[in-house]
């Protein structure tokens, strides 16, 4: 058995400029680890924010340059692709708000800073989601699944359609009208969040969630998501949203007061803490203290935590230990058992596992 090594990444997110004297060695891993991650440009935008990227050994910083261009090429990808999404619905006159990466980067906000993307993620009405998946099927976009079952279980039971991918472009757009299944434990009003929803200056028809509203998205999104491929690289998201955004007092009692309102209390408690403990954010023990109101009751609370700080790392072999697989199966389960009823949730997997087996025609 390989020697578990400690996560570079995390210390690096935390506190870039010990990076100034790391030795090839150090390099050599850290930029493994931070690839499988996709968070080898932040690293890289976090040195330039500092001034500090020219200080770096010519080797190491050539992929942390490379790294940087790439993410700069998919950010313009993305602004154009979201002027294609604007143009094909602006007939419609119907809200369209940007979720996760998109919304950072339209927004202009530092989570976008060395931000990668995989996709575009936008939140409509439910009562207009026919309108707007017809409105781009005729822009050139197509649905991703085909079978019957998995066109009936994103239509009737999940919070978005089947992802869309375009035809010509293979871009993949994600259409959400609710940031949970409609079958979860915990359902946010979807209403709520479209109508404190702000308008992007300059971008008409786009919009993206309240500040608030964001940071709690960004938490649900986290803590209820069934792979933790992209973990760490969320969790650095949400710290700097959070740096960004909580200034003042007035911010984190809307925060805690939103979280009650709209049941998201129990992720709130789960970001604060896995963020601070991690990532070192600045979250005042009030706050904390506040929100751990609704924390599970021990022993769960520390096993939840114990998984939480197992599974929130660098994705690389290097930085699995003995129990890293058991918290992410654990987790993987965790988030099924949240996102459906039992008896619905066996039925889903007998499907699949009994689909997954049957030959190819």
């Amino acid at each position: 058995m390989s020697l578990r090594r400690p996560d570079l990444v995390i210390a690096a997110l935390r506190d870039p400029t010990q990076l100034t004297a790391a030795s090839p060695a150090t390099w050599d891993l850290l930029i493994r680890q931070s690839r499988s991650a996709d968070l080898l440009a932040r690293i890289a935008s976090l040195l330039h924010e500092r001034e500090l990227l020219e200080t770096i050994a010519p080797a190491a910083r050539t992929h942390l340059l490379s790294a940087r261009t790439l993410a700069f090429a998919q950010q313009d990808e993305v602004r154009r692709e979201v002027a294609h999404i604007a143009c094909a619905l602006h007939s419609l006159s119907v809200p369209v708000v940007l979720l996760k990466g998109a919304a950072y980067l339209l927004a202009g906000l530092p989570a976008a800073l060395g931000r990668t993307f995989a996709d575009v993620d936008i939140l409509v009405p439910r009562s207009r989601l026919a309108e707007v998946e017809a409105a781009l099927m005729l822009a050139g976009w197509a649905t991703t699944h085909h079978s019957q079952y998995d066109q009936r279980y994103y239509r009737q039971w999940m919070h978005e359609l089947p992802p869309l991918q375009h035809v010509r472009r293979q871009t993949i757009l994600d259409v959400h009208h609710a940031i949970l299944p409609v079958t979860a434990r915990l359902k946010p009003d979807s209403r709520k969040l479209l109508l404190a929803a702000l308008a992007l200056p300059g971008e008409q028809g786009l919009h993206v969630l309240a500040p608030v509203d964001m940071v709690l998205h960004s938490m649900t999104h986290l803590f209820h998501n069934e792979e933790m491929g992209h973990g760490l690289r969320d969790l650095s998201d949400l710290d700097r949203l959070l740096r960004h955004f909580a200034t003042t007092a007035e911010f984190w009692n809307a925060l805690v007061e939103r979280a009650g309102e709209l049941n998201l209390s129990r992720p709130l408690y789960y970001g604060l803490h896995q963020t601070r403990s991690l990532l070192g954010t600045p979250v005042e023990k009030s706050v904390l203290a506040a929100a751990c109101h609704a924390a599970p009751a021990e022993p769960l609370r520390s096993v939840m935590n114990w998984l939480w700080s197992q599974a929130l790392g660098s994705p690389h072999v290097s930085t699995a230990g003995p129990t890293t697989g058991v918290a992410l199966f654990a987790l993987y389960v965790r988030a099924h058992w949240l996102r459906m009823p039992p008896a619905l949730l066996l039925r889903h997997l007998a499907i699949k596992a009994v689909t997954k087996r049957r030959p190819l025609a």
